[in-house]
């Protein structure tokens, strides 16, 4: 008997739904490569990452057309798009919106008028969201938790889907504001955006110095958006996926008082904090995405793997040695990685030996 959604009785069963957004995936990967030159693995990402409902921060110098790369996405998927710069005098308002007051001409009434902000939109970019002071960071960060805003005790709805995409520029940190860990925390993906190879670049020369204008169609809409989004949390997984995904993260974290530290020497050694459950969580739910995705209706441990570095990266908190050693949080779930198998018990100390 074949599989159904879930989420509808009377729904196609879920391979046929998979199946279909795997062609959409596809078809929207072609659209976005009529603008964007490679970069294939980030947009992947950020395609995972709208899928679970999740917010990502895009890490990567001036330049690789971060802001474009977004826009072009929010175009394909026919979704209201808003650009925020954050800048050191932004305020809350700036971005949730204010109120103000109206007078009515015939009665002569003045009433207060709500005018949203541009958070109100489907896509967010947050651009170089450390520019600016916490106040007004938390502000976006407490619409990307509840997906509303409260302005004098009244709640106003954001339009759905809402996806947050945060900037960050790794080159300039003076008289910046970096994000808390805690906030950092509620962001599902930390996205690196790296330099084109030389045959792309060449590709994007040439693109961008001509009259050459893409015509973008729309592959999706909001409503199919959502239905995408039910059709993730139905996926099916493994226990055995769950306790893999469960390995990694609680490998990074220090024991209760009282327990044996069962860490691995060298997150002993560069890791001053680990990840908390919303990693496990995340891994899971992106590794969902990944098998929808690629047309697939379960999740093994290998998507588990494909999603850890974007998940991870920016839970782990590295310490002193680390800077000193020049390990980051990436060399550390590389790590990570080679002394967990997907088909271990646990933690193999003849891997961990060779890859200390």
């Amino acid at each position: 008997m074949s599989e159904t959604h879930t989420g509808n009785p009377h729904a196609a069963p879920i391979t046929d739904l998979v199946g279909a957004v795997r062609e959409t995936a596809q078809a929207l990967q072609a659209e976005v490569g009529k603008v964007i030159v490679g970069q294939s693995g980030v947009i992947e990402q950020l395609m995972m990452c709208l899928l679970c409902r999740g917010h990502a921060v895009l890490v990567g110098v001036p330049g690789l057309a971060k802001t474009l790369l977004i826009s072009t996405i929010a175009r394909t998927i026919s979704l209201s798009f808003n650009r925020i710069q954050f800048t050191p005098d932004l305020m809350p308002s700036d971005i949730t919106g204010t109120e103000v007051i109206e007078e009515d001409r015939a009665t002569g009434k003045r009433e207060l008028r709500f005018v949203k902000g541009p958070v109100f939109a489907n896509v967010i970019l947050a651009d170089e969201i450390n520019r600016t002071p916490p106040k007004t960071q938390a502000a976006l960060l407490e619409a990307m938790q509840e997906h509303h805003v409260t302005i004098s005790g009244v709640r106003h709805a954001l339009p759905q889907p809402f996806f947050v995409l945060a900037t960050q520029n790794p080159i300039e940190q003076e008289g910046t504001y970096p994000l808390p860990e805690a906030q950092l925390d509620r962001f599902l993906f930390m996205v690196h955006v790296g330099y084109p190879s030389e045959s792309e670049e060449f590709d994007i020369v040439k693109r961008t110095t001509s009259r050459q204008h893409a015509d973008l169609k729309h592959v999706l809409d909001a409503h199919r958006v959502a239905e995408i989004q039910e059709l993730v949390r139905d996926v099916p997984v493994a226990d055995h996926v769950v306790k893999y995904a469960l390995r990694l993260v609680r490998a990074t974290r220090r024991p209760e008082r009282g327990l044996d530290d069962q860490r691995p020497d060298f997150m002993k050694k560069y890791l001053a904090w680990g990840a908390g459950p919303r990693a496990s969580q995340a891994l899971i739910l992106a590794g969902k995405a990944r098998a929808v995705l690629q047309g697939r209706t379960h999740v093994t441990t290998e998507d588990v793997r494909a999603v850890i570095h974007p998940v991870l990266r920016h839970r782990l908190i590295p310490n002193f040695n680390a800077e000193a050693d020049g390990i980051r949080s990436d060399d550390l779930v590389d790590k990570l990685l080679n002394i967990i198998p997907p088909d271990g018990a646990g933690i193999s100390r003849e891997m961990e030996t060779v890859v200390r």
